[in-house]
């Protein structure tokens, strides 16, 4: 007759044997050489043409050969790319999530989908403090490992509703994610300046500006060029301490 702890020995020792033959699968991260979040501001601030436009800003700088060739010339030759707009503090759109990109034929998805898919946001308030904290908490809990960690966060105007931008700020700077900034100036001429001192920080950060929407798709494939061909080199700047690049 079996003894009730003879029988909680065997089945300790079944369980034990099970887990040695059949260990449970390792939690493993995709290796990257990037993640990079991209935050668009879909406030209500940005009327429906300057919202196609900047749609369609983004995928025309991700489709240019020397984006992907930047990308290529990676130590993986990867990236992970996710895709945000934001407006109020309660307010984020994931148009695209967290996707690796490879190659032109990744690029060719994600920039199809940002030309496709409806618009979701239309005002909300202007929270950029909560849309980096946003993007930060999505850059630790993804399921990917990024030699660097980067938020390229957008907009036409300066924080107005929440937490203060540069509180959002710290928040992913702690957190070893750089944050970097394109001011769009046509109805906030000294929004570049904001942005350098409330919005960017970390290892390299800085801030380009956009005289209009329409000059968008030149500022952002500027951007995404310099984000993704910046192999680690960067020294920090430390918070707010990002350097302010002008469209020429």
């Amino acid at each position: 007759m079996w003894r009730s702890g003879s029988i909680t020995r065997l089945l300790t020792a079944i369980t034990v044997a099970s887990a040695a033959a059949f260990p449970w699968p390792a939690l493993a991260r995709d290796q990257v050489d990037l993640e990079l979040i991209l935050m668009a501001d879909a406030s209500g601030s940005v009327d429906d043409e300057e919202f196609t436009l900047q749609r369609r800003g983004y995928a025309q700088a991700l489709r240019d050969p020397r984006v992907i060739d930047a990308i290529r010339n990676g130590r993986l030759g990867r990236i992970a790319l996710s895709y945000v707009e934001w407006s109020g503090p309660d307010l984020q759109d994931v148009i695209v999530p967290w996707t690796t990109i490879a190659t032109a034929a990744d690029i060719a998805i994600v920039a199809h989908r940002l030309e496709n898919v409806e618009r979701m946001l239309y005002g909300g308030g202007t929270a950029i403090g909560h849309a980096l904290i946003y993007a930060a908490n999505s850059v630790t809990e993804n399921t990917y490992d990024g030699r660097r960690l980067v938020i390229d966060l957008s907009g036409d105007d300066a924080n107005k509703d929440g937490l203060a931008a540069s509180m959002g700020r710290d928040y992913a700077v702690g957190r070893g994610i750089t944050v970097n900034g394109l001011a769009i100036l046509e109805w906030s001429p000294g929004l570049d300046s904001y942005f350098h001192d409330n919005v960017v920080g970390g290892p390299g950060a800085f801030v380009v500006r956009a005289r209009n929407f329409k000059d968008f798709a030149v500022a952002i494939r500027r951007k995404l060029i310099r984000e993704i061909a910046d192999h680690g080199g960067a020294r920090p700047q430390g918070r707010g301490q990002g350097r302010v690049v002008s469209l020429k």
